[in-house]
């Protein structure tokens, strides 16, 4: 880093409360731990209808399967899964996780949509370039950076 301070750079400058933002953020409480699992909330995991109905508006018919599972995710947070009835997504599974407020009987749809589940053809793990890239073609982007035919000596 240079000690040189370009004329684009703007001085730090204190938030309200006098410290730097750096520090402020520093400052910010982490999020309490969960003690304990949360509750499975029977409303919302009986809801299978209400979820396969919430993903129907999105796929064609015949794509949402039949119902996997419903993992509680947080009081009164459920996701249901099904299995993807998609050409190219063998072992995916569309889900959909539903809420409600605290004595409530209104299930809500919080999100939906499609995800890799047991058995699913993914994608590798992304390599940088770098490190996949072999010895002959390294030297060939160095000929060639160097403006040399590569394989010339």
């Amino acid at each position: 880093m240079s000690a040189v301070k370009h004329e684009t750079e703007q001085p730090v400058t204190p938030s309200a409360s006098g410290q730097s933002p750096e520090t402020e953020a520093a400052a910010v409480p982490a999020p309490p731990v969960r003690r304990r699992a949360p509750k499975r909330d029977e409303l919302l995991a009986e809801a299978v209808e209400t979820a396969r109905a919430a993903l129907a508006e999105d796929a064609e018919e015949g794509q949402v399967g039949e119902h996997l599972d419903a993992t509680a995710d947080d009081d009164r947070l459920v996701t249901h899964r099904f299995a993807a009835h998609l050409p190219g997504y063998a072992g995916w599974a569309w889900y959909c996780t539903l809420a409600r407020a605290p004595r409530s009987k209104h299930v809500t749809v919080c999100e939906l949509g499609i995800q890799a589940h047991d058995g699913a053809l993914v994608a590798p793990p992304w390599v940088p370039y770098a490190e996949r890239v072999n010895e002959d073609e390294r030297e060939r982007l160095a000929a060639v950076a160097e403006g040399r035919v590569p394989g010339e000596a």
